[in-house]
């Protein structure tokens, strides 16, 4: 089974005058270049080393060129921010380096556009097993992404805000969250039980903390053709309960205007008990609030359902430059960063689970939390639809403004899933 992947995880800064031009020149340059004696350099650009600690992705690329001597990389490293314009730029003028990170959401114009290869063909000619392989980001039946490093989405829980409002169990179902949230809501007036960022500007809480509720329980907002499906039950559904929460006034003030960084700073100032979260923030909170007693979970499904839960997640993306002169040589990369050992490797140094689902990262002192979080991973399915589609973020940006309507009275949940199931079908064709 194909699953979709979501938003990947940032870094936030700015990269410097220098690091820019030697981007601009490397992927202005000719790509795969060979040298006299048979070797093949492969530019990879990414943001990934980046974020890892210094010197460990390093060492990951160095036991790939001592395994394959024949084979160098030149890494093309620098903050998400400044790869995505470069590599924007680079796809649109078919030159993109031969090895290139992915955010899901650049997949389906980078394909349309020829800038990216056809992953599942490569696969097919190095006779290589996906079925090791967690997920794969299809275009038109054919794998032009690979998530490499997993980051979860489960549901954050403050244990003692819990507590004081009288709850023994974290909620698995949708009537016992809102029951929860509710108490949490009525024990205290400044505190709220669940935050909902729905700003506009920036609107990924329609993919982590609307959408989310629909694959807790199995659902999907596409056919299985891939066209939208918004005014399907299971979607109507879960419209409905998220303004039942409203309704209740469980939800944080602000939810019009609110951003992901304000309801992660919410949770850890002890003002909501409840939210849906990326585990990345989980140092984050320790570091800001390291009294708070807190767990993650799996998010609550459906009252009635009993199948596997899917989770949304963010990702590592990889694939191949289809202007590459060495394919076969980038694949090989490729499959050796995917590999059960280096993947273990990597997704550990990265505090993200394996995109290899065979590989176990080494918890070892980190957190507990991550490791009741790989069990959450483990025991569902990753799931988020709107990678792989063409402009998400407008999608979602589209979404959000029928569902505050609905939440500020102002339409019927009927009509704005009417509304954005029209906008949806001029983008999706």
């Amino acid at each position: 089974m194909v699953f979709r992947v979501s938003r990947l995880s940032r870094l936030v800064g700015a990269v410097t005058a220098a690091t820019t031009v030697a981007f601009v020149a490397a992927c202005g340059a000719d790509d795969g270049a060979s040298d006299g004696d048979g070797t093949v350099t492969l530019e990879f650009a990414q943001w990934w080393g980046a974020e890892l600690p210094a010197g460990e992705f390093d060492r990951i690329i160095d036991e790939f060129t001592a395994q394959n001597p024949n084979i160098e990389i030149e890494l093309l490293s620098a903050p998400y921010a400044s790869t995505k314009q470069q590599l924007l730029t680079g796809a649109a003028s078919k030159t993109l380096p031969d090895v290139v990170g992915l955010d899901g959401a650049w997949v389906n114009d980078f394909a349309k556009q020829g800038a990216i290869t056809d992953l599942s063909s490569l696969m097919a000619e190095a006779n290589y097993d996906d079925s090791e392989l967690a997920s794969q980001i299809q275009i038109d039946g054919s794998t032009y992404m690979i998530p490499v490093v997993n980051f979860v989405y489960p549901l954050f829980v403050n244990k003692a805000l819990l507590t004081e409002a009288g709850v023994a169990d974290v909620p698995t179902t949708r009537s016992e969250f809102l029951d929860a949230a509710t108490k949490i809501s009525a024990s205290d007036g400044d505190v709220k039980g669940w935050a909902l960022p729905l700003d506009t500007a920036v609107p990924n809480g329609i993919q982590n903390d609307v959408m989310s509720w629909l694959w807790a329980s199995g659902g999907s907002m596409l056919t299985a053709d891939g066209k939208p499906n918004l005014t399907s039950p299971e979607v109507k559904e879960t419209v409905e309960y998220v303004k039942s929460l409203n309704d209740a006034d469980v939800i944080a003030p602000g939810a019009l205007t609110m951003k992901e960084q304000d309801k992660v700073e919410k949770f850890s100032n002890g003002q909501i008990g409840m939210m849906i979260d990326s585990l990345a923030h989980i140092n984050l909170i320790r570091e800001n609030q390291p009294d708070m007693e807190f767990e993650v979970a799996a998010l609550p499904a459906a009252d009635s359902y009993t199948g596997e839960r899917g989770i949304p997640y963010a990702s590592w993306g990889i694939g191949i430059s289809d202007s590459s002169e060495h394919k076969a040589e980038a694949f090989k990369f490729v499959s050796y960063l995917m590999s059960q050992e280096t993947n273990a490797q990597l997704s550990t140094i990265a505090n993200g689970f394996p995109g290899n689902k065979n590989a176990e990262p080494d918890f070892g002192s980190s957190d507990p939390l991550f490791r009741t979080a790989f069990e959450i991973y483990q025991q569902g399915y990753p799931a988020n639809e709107f990678v792989g589609l063409p402009k998400s973020e407008d999608l979602m940006r589209s979404f959000a403004e029928q569902l505050q309507l609905v939440l500020t009275g102002g339409t019927s949940v009927d009509d704005a899933l009417a509304a954005a199931q029209e906008n949806w079908s001029s983008v999706i064709e």
